[in-house]
């Protein structure tokens, strides 16, 4: 028995070696995913739609790269305002075979309700007619709600993430054939790829929050999620929500060329720094 764990933990220790040496290291191309577009115009401001600053927001961090990351090539999903259904985005991020995917939102939340009185009426009759108040509610779409948040894939889409990984097997290591859909070791290797995926995610995440923070956003951290968005990519990826649209004071700021070009910075920033440590830890 203790020899066969130790065979085991060996072919173990092998195949995580395999993914480690195999895992590309360097960060060459970038998807940039403006979220919603076209019919799909995501949540509403009192001024704008999401799509249009999450779209505005996109093109200036494809250009930030261009301009001063010279390495890394840039690749939308879209530059226009048109409707992308979410495997058409997963396609681009995987036929292209690019090493990260970074989508851009704007968050919303609930608002609150009032209830009002509108008035009286009488109910009932002889001694017991009397009078009750009538209520009307009152939906207030403004929210203090403020600041920025990441999302990374929640492991319940995993098996997902498992499958374009296994389909994009060629493209997501530097070693063609590693993952061999007849060879029952894969399904390890398939395992040890989306780990590091996700620790990698968290990482960006954790770098494009700091770069928030030191502009003096309200930092809201890194959280996981079951996005479908970032489930059907082959690599690592996350989701900005760069702030509340039905925040009025948010709205004016992203609706504004200043605070577009100060977020766009921040998650330059974040890319640039999380491709300096990938690359470094080589």
């Amino acid at each position: 028995m203790k020899l066969i764990k130790l065979l085991f933990s060996l072919v173990f220790i092998s195949l995580l070696s395999i993914t480690v040496s195999a895992q590309k290291r360097k960060v060459n191309q970038v998807v940039l995913d403006a979220g919603h577009g076209g019919k799909d115009v995501g949540a509403r401001g009192v001024q704008m739609n999401e799509k249009d600053i999450t779209l505005a927001v996109t093109l200036k961090v494809g250009r930030l790269i261009n301009d001063s990351l010279k390495s890394v090539k840039p690749i939308f999903t879209r530059t226009t305002d048109v409707f992308i259904e979410l495997p058409d985005r997963h396609a681009i991020a995987n036929q292209s075979g690019a090493d990260l995917f970074v989508a851009i939102h704007v968050n919303s939340s609930p608002g609150s309700y009032e209830r009002i009185l509108a008035g009286h009426k009488t109910v009932g009759k002889g001694r017991r007619k009397h009078s009750v108040p009538i209520y009307h509610s009152i939906h207030h779409r403004e929210t203090g709600a403020h600041g920025v948040e990441t999302w990374v894939l929640g492991l319940n889409r995993n098996g997902q993430k498992e499958a374009a990984i296994s389909e994009y097997g060629d493209k997501v290591t530097e070693e063609p054939g590693t993952l061999n859909e007849n060879d029952p070791q894969t399904a390890i290797i398939i395992a040890q790829y989306s780990q590091t995926f996700l620790k990698n995610s968290v990482l960006l995440g954790q770098k494009v929050q700091n770069e928030f923070a030191k502009q003096g956003r309200n930092d809201l951290g890194v959280k996981q999620k079951g996005l479908e968005v970032l489930a059907g990519s082959a690599m690592p990826g996350v989701l900005i929500e760069i702030g509340f649209i039905n925040n009025p004071e948010e709205e004016r700021y992203l609706n504004s060329e200043a605070g577009q070009n100060e977020v766009a910075m921040a998650i330059f920033r974040g890319i640039r720094n999380y491709k300096r440590e990938i690359e470094k830890a080589k």
